[in-house]
């Protein structure tokens, strides 16, 4: 999508029961900052029911109508107000993607008996110890939907995995159930020997009942949602034949093209190039490496060199195929990911994804929230600062100015800038210019002679002027950007 942003629009503690009415709501104000799209949390009830974000998935099928676990709505509302955010989301030009976790299942309604072998969690390839009957949470039978839309009951030979035994409830989680005829697949990351095995109850994607009930349920939930793409999680304990075949069938029967993109989690470039050719390109991936970057780059300050933030970024060698994100909901402070990134660096963070011609920028809620965001998660007390005010400025920048040829000044390694000279439709050329020292200047061509520019973000006042030739001294304050429109 030309100059489309995607807004993920939910951050891992934020309260129940309202988000999807607020969608709703907010759907004409997110089209006018200039969002195209928005990714939404898991649509479906996970194992703790209205208060689960969603991705210990437990009944794909109840979108908050069946009161299971609990609770009739999940932590985002009902299925009834769940449709009406896609149509007013849809109403007012944006897409929908709804977030997909096919890799496990949580929250089981029964245990089964069943012969198991316990490896080692830092190598899955290592046995600890000889089969044994376990008692594993795999039956799934959904009571509180009573067989509506699906009466599929999932047993034992569904899963590859779990890490629970109830007969030896005192160790949880110190080894992995590798479960009787199952084997971990291939197709997978090659960490701790074997990545197949994430949590809970572990899908069998090789097992045909499996495969069968999510092909059903993939065409049932586009039917009545409508949604335009997906966000797929775990990728990487996912075999990659797996997400190609799927998402062809869905486009195939829907004729549409229901962008996608996969969370790989890896800072290893290498890792997610291998991916996107194992699957043909049928979806992008988050960048994860550049995430990295821009952490290293906000705990290094002035010791950083800007010069290198997109140096083995998906970004930067896999274009059309990478969405670029500052920080999400696995990232953000007190999860098992947290990797922030330090607030001082996020204006310059969101600029080089939105301000530039490459990638499809992805900003996240706990970022774009109209007031600064307060949590507690145990004894740790957290501040998510907002940064909507410049986000807007960089949003709208980029829809009137970020078009045309990209010229790169990443020749200091504190200050450096960029110029988009803009196209026929949208003539207005813009500079930019980031630094994480002490106020810079970028003397660049602008390829307008003689046109005048102004800060967009406010942290300078005096216009500027191209000479003759098209050059002009471009500056910014200390550890910050602006951003000069052409006028």
């Amino acid at each position: 999508m030309t100059n489309g942003v995607i807004l993920q629009c939910f951050d891992w503690y934020m309260p129940s029961g309202r988000l999807w009415r607020d969608l709703a709501a907010q759907a004409a104000d997110l089209a006018g900052a200039g969002f195209s799209a928005v990714w939404m949390p898991p649509c479906s009830k996970g194992a703790a029911g209205g208060m689960d974000v969603g991705y210990s998935a437990y009944d794909l099928f109840d979108l908050g109508e069946f009161d299971q676990k609990s609770s009739v709505a999940t932590k985002y509302g009902t299925r009834a107000e769940l449709l009406a955010a896609i149509a007013a989301l849809q109403a007012h030009g944006l897409q929908a993607y709804a977030d997909v976790a096919f890799n496990h299942m949580d929250g089981a309604d029964d245990t089964e008996d069943v012969w198991a072998q316990a490896v080692s969690p830092g190598d899955r390839n290592r046995p600890l110890g000889d089969w044994h009957l376990i008692k594993a949470w795999t039956r799934f039978a959904f009571p509180g939907r009573a067989g509506r839309y699906s009466t599929m009951v999932w047993h034992w030979w569904c899963f590859d995995a779990v890490s629970y035994d109830q007969n030896d409830p005192t160790q949880p989680g110190e080894v992995i159930y590798r479960l009787r005829d199952k084997y971990f697949s291939t197709e997978v990351s090659h960490e701790n020997g074997n990545y197949d095995y994430l949590m809970a109850a572990d899908l069998d994607m090789g097992e045909p009942f499996v495969r069968g009930e999510l092909d059903y349920w993939g065409d049932w939930f586009l039917g009545l949602t409508g949604v335009d793409g997906f966000r797929l999680d775990a990728c990487k304990h996912i075999r990659s034949s797996f997400f190609p075949w799927w998402l062809g069938e869905r486009r195939r029967k829907s004729g549409r093209e229901l962008f996608s993109v996969g969370e790989y989690w890896s800072s290893a470039v290498e890792e997610l190039r291998a991916y996107i050719a194992a699957t043909g390109g049928a979806l992008s991936l988050f960048d994860v490496p550049l995430h990295f970057r821009f952490r290293e780059a906000s705990v290094g300050g002035s010791s950083f060199d800007l010069r290198t933030v997109f140096d083995r970024a998906l970004v930067a060698l896999e274009p059309s195929r990478a969405v670029t994100f500052v920080d999400n909901h696995d990232t953000q402070p007190c999860q098992s990911l947290e990797s922030w990134v330090e607030p001082w660096f996020k204006p310059l963070a969101y600029a080089l994804i939105l301000l530039r011609r490459d990638g499809y920028p992805c900003v996240f809620a706990g970022d774009y929230s109209p007031v600064d965001t307060h949590y507690q998660e145990g004894s740790r007390a957290v501040t998510l600062h907002s940064h909507r005010f410049l986000i807007d400025r960089l949003l709208t920048a980029r829809r009137s100015h970020g078009h045309g040829d990209q010229h790169d000044y990443f020749d200091h390694p504190n200050t450096i800038g960029w110029i988009r000279t803009g196209d026929a439709g949208h003539p207005g050329a813009m500079a930019v210019v980031i630094t994480n020292g002490t106020a810079g200047t970028k003397w660049m061509n602008t390829y307008h002679p003689g046109a005048q520019f102004r800060d967009a973000t406010g942290h300078v006042a005096e216009t500027i002027a191209a000479d003759a030739s098209g050059w002009a001294e471009f500056r910014c304050p200390d550890h910050s950007l602006s951003v000069w429109l052409q006028i």
